[in-house]
């Protein structure tokens, strides 16, 4: 019995023993599990918080890739717009541009919690702003038909510095972000490995625990089964952003040979339609040239025969040599006239269109016409339209209308018969010009491609295929159109269509032209200091001056004007007039003239210059009148005279 009572206390106390361990071993095991279910939850939090790390740095790799890849699609869109002027470009390049903007604010929005990047972002900002404007400018320019402003615009933009700035700061943060990926993928391999660690251990927790309870082991196998499907995910995720960080390296180096690729096709364009522009412009002064120089020749010979006569027949019949100086003033107004048209054709200047009697302006260039055409073709002017005035730049229309006849002189082989007729559309609203020629024709596919841009049909070196281009371009920009007409072996037809000016218009023209003519005398001579730089030009204006009943101070140094103005006021006297050349050692008449307005900035002034690419420079000379060489004594007294009416004050000539 006594055996029996100790067998029960013992396996008493063993019971209690067990018990004690067992809940010893289950609060050690339970402190074990919170412990290690701490350390899982952390460092799933952390492999988790990587991978949105690697994400956020392949958004923003991608982002500013985009971005690249928009703005070079804007800019060659922009191209194209300021090249062709087609609407649809200019409207891709709004859409490409603006589609740049918002790939820019979404990744400024994903690298606000990057101080370094932010900044980067914020300096991209700045750049692309002041790059969209120098971009816009040009679009407008090509949205107005500029096309050689545009041109202009665009490749000065396209050398600008700024662009070099963008694609620093693009390829910045890409590298910023690069180098946090790398670093971001070192922190979430060491997260994932504290993951699997913590995973063991867990697992092997779980393979003590199942000593202790079936129940307690069936659970963790559960729930080890679930972090191990999480496991894959995570890891499959993972394989995810290794073929998008892939995909990203491709598409990017893809987008790279491609920019690459435009940019040198675009400078590579461009180089060559500048050429052929200049080629084009060159081939046509050059087919004015050949005839001109006969023209030129043979009034040379009359001035110089004139003269000859008249120094002769001076002494005993000066009736006969007045009469030779004026065959040889008319032969010299008649040479300076046609110079003048040769320079004024061949110079480059914007549109300044302007009122032009279209009659008057086909008859007077005809005689270039006939030049270039040459003496086997006949010209025959069948104008109908006197009285009718168009709104256009007079020079591109001369261009034009050359531009057609040497397409028609082609066409015939330089034999045949070349019509120019214009007619009224019978309402008063539009005008035709047509050129016939009696060519050989076009065929139909030529026909349909004669507009198109660097088209030709002539041999190699022999046309430019701008020619139709820019008749088409003339038309358009003036608010026309043009038709075309061709019969193979029946020759040609072609018509441009412009719009006849508004009766206000022309009354306002001509009523400027009439206030220009209707010059009030000078109530006085005026003290006039003419700044020359060569002696017997210089020696001539003074004589005329003189000749005119003026006061005349002579100065062969332009820097020697400030002394003799100084002089001059010193003495008590003044100067009403500084008469300027251009185009003078050391220092310009615009540079002179500068100097000497801000001393005395009520000077009045009046340039001579026999340059035609001064024209290009019309901002130098201000709003000062500009006298062209040769000039005779009466063109010199009428700008004289319109000088002479805005004097100044005493009191305004004597400031300084």
């Amino acid at each position: 019995m006594f055996e029996r009572d100790g067998d029960t206390e013992t396996e008493t106390r063993r019971e209690r023993l067990r018990f004690w361990l067992t809940i010893g071993m289950a609060t050690m095991l339970t402190g074990i599990v919170g412990a290690l279910v701490l350390l899982l939850v952390r460092a799933n939090d952390n492999y988790d918080r990587s991978l949105g790390w690697q994400t956020q740095s392949l958004e923003v790799i991608s982002q500013t890739r985009s971005l690249d890849a928009t703005l070079a699609r804007a800019e060659a869109a922009l191209g194209r717009f300021a090249v062709g002027l087609q609407k649809e470009d200019g409207r891709v390049f709004e859409q490409q541009w603006g589609l740049a903007r918002q790939y820019l604010a979404r990744l400024d929005r994903t690298v606000r919690d990057n101080a370094v990047q932010a900044k980067l972002v914020d300096e991209l900002t700045q750049e692309m702003d002041r790059r969209g404007s120098q971009l816009g400018d040009a679009a407008l320019s090509a949205n107005y038909s500029q096309t050689v402003a545009a041109i202009s615009k665009y490749h000065a933009a396209g050398h600008d510095a700024a662009l070099g700035r963008i694609d620093r700061l693009l390829t910045q943060i890409i590298g910023n972000e690069r180098a946090l990926l790398r670093e971001r993928n070192r922190v979430a391999a060491a997260d994932r490995a504290s993951l699997n660690q913590a995973i063991l251990l867990f697992s092997l927790l779980g393979a003590a625990a199942a000593a202790v309870a079936i129940g307690a082991t069936f659970s963790l196998v559960r729930a080890e089964a679930e972090r191990r499907v999480a496991r894959r995910e995570q890891a499959a995720e993972s394989d995810r952003a290794m073929q998008l960080e892939q995909a990203v390296e491709a598409r990017t180096a893809e987008l790279e040979r491609a920019n690459i690729a435009l940019r040198s096709e675009m400078t590579e364009r461009e180089a060559a339609e500048a050429q052929l522009r200049q080629a084009q412009k060159m081939e046509a002064v050059g087919q004015l040239t050949g005839g001109i120089a006969h023209d030129f020749n043979n009034m040379l010979a009359v001035v110089v025969g004139g003269l000859e006569l008249a120094q002769r027949w001076l002494p005993d019949t000066p009736e006969k040599a007045e009469r030779h100086l004026a065959n040889a003033l008319d032969g010299a107004n008649r040479a300076a006239d046609l110079t003048r048209r040769l320079l004024t054709f061949a110079r480059s200047e914007p549109a300044r269109p302007e009122i032009t009697a279209v009659d008057d302006c086909i008859a007077s260039f005809a005689e270039l016409i006939e030049r270039t055409i040459g003496d086997r073709i006949a010209l025959t002017l069948d104008l109908n339209a006197d009285g009718l005035a168009c709104w256009l730049d007079r020079q591109q229309f001369e261009n034009a209308l050359l531009n057609l006849a040497v397409n028609a002189r082609d066409a015939m082989n330089g034999h045949g018969s070349l019509t120019i007729r214009t007619l009224d559309d019978g309402n008063g609203k539009a005008l035709a010009v047509q050129v016939i020629d009696t060519g050989c024709g076009m065929p139909p596919e030529v026909l349909e491609r004669v507009f198109d841009p660097f088209y030709t049909t002539k041999p190699a070196g022999q046309g430019t295929g701008l020619g139709m281009s820019q008749v088409f371009a003339f038309c358009r920009q003036s608010g026309g159109e043009v038709q075309i007409s061709s019969i193979e072996g029946d020759g040609t037809s072609v018509a441009m269509l412009l719009p006849v000016a508004k009766p206000q218009r022309v009354a306002a023209a001509a009523s400027d032209n009439d206030s220009d003519a209707a010059v009030a005398a000078p109530t006085e001579a005026l003290s006039i200091l003419v700044v020359e730089d060569d002696q017997r030009v210089l020696a001539a204006t003074v004589d005329a001056v003189e000749e005119l009943g003026h006061s005349a101070v002579a100065c062969g140094n332009p820097l020697e004007a400030e002394r003799l103005v100084e002089s001059r006021l010193a003495d008590g006297g003044r100067f009403d007039l500084i008469l300027s050349d251009v185009l003078m050692p050391d220092i310009t008449g615009p540079e002179m003239v500068a100097q000497l307005k801000r001393r005395w900035p009520a000077l009045s002034v009046l340039f001579v210059t026999g340059y035609s690419g001064d024209a290009s420079g019309i901002a130098s000379f201000g709003d000062h009148n500009v006298l062209r060489k040769p000039f005779t004594l009466n063109a010199l007294d009428q700008a004289i005279r319109r000088c002479g009416e805005v004097r100044p004050s005493e009191e305004q000539r004597l400031a300084s």
